[in-house]
């Protein structure tokens, strides 16, 4: 009892400083924890049959297998995440590889403006001006051990300046578009951009 009293009066004391340095947005709690949260189960992952494509506005598109795809350049990446459900957890270090550095792979059209986010049985819409931020990674690792499934392993992308559920689980495409579409949750009422420090968490029409 008294350990848990503790323990909540600690994660209470770091909210505070984190709220005092800006690094809480509007309406969120601070988590220690990394709570699980999926629209469906964790998809079966083969690297003898993986695949990650770049397709859609692209003058040729492109796929990697598994050991292709894992052996390009990695950068690491420090960075708060923030979920629609009003969780945030600080100072995640992720490993992984620079979106703009993977598109870059692909000779993208100029019409590009928006990307579909794939992965199994799900999707996620973003500007491609978001993902070509420097802080957007695709990722292997979260705090130096290999991404768990339940929290997108072997491979999930990492997008800091919006809410979490655009960060793609099991991602394994980006589609270039000429104009927005809403994905998954999207297509369910959340926000086609999902700003988490303007509260951008539900409807998009």
């Amino acid at each position: 009892m008294l350990d848990r009293i503790a323990r909540r009066n600690e994660r209470r004391r770091l909210e505070e400083e984190a709220e005092a340095q800006g690094r809480i947005p509007p309406g969120q709690s601070l988590t220690v924890k990394w709570p699980v949260l999926s629209a469906g189960p964790v998809p079966r992952f083969d690297p003898a049959t993986w695949r990650f494509r770049i397709f859609g506005l692209v003058r040729e598109p492109v796929s990697f297998n598994w050991d292709q795809f894992r052996n390009l350049p990695w950068e690491s990446r420090t960075n708060d995440i923030h979920c629609v459900t009003r969780w945030s957890k600080l100072d995640n270090v992720w490993e992984g590889l620079p979106v703009r550095d993977v598109l870059a792979r692909a000779e993208v059209d100029p019409a590009a403006r928006y990307v579909m986010v794939h992965a199994p049985g799900y999707s996620a819409n973003l500007s491609l001006a978001d993902l070509m931020e420097e802080d957007a990674l695709i990722a292997f690792t979260h705090n130096g051990a290999p991404l768990a499934p339940e929290h997108g392993g072997p491979v999930r992308l990492v997008v800091p300046k919006l809410y979490f559920w655009k960060s793609v689980k099991w991602v394994n495409g980006l589609e270039l578009m000429p104009e927005d579409r809403p994905g998954f949750w999207e297509q369910r009422g959340y926000n086609m951009h999902g700003d988490p420090w303007t509260e951008e968490r539900f409807g998009y029409w």
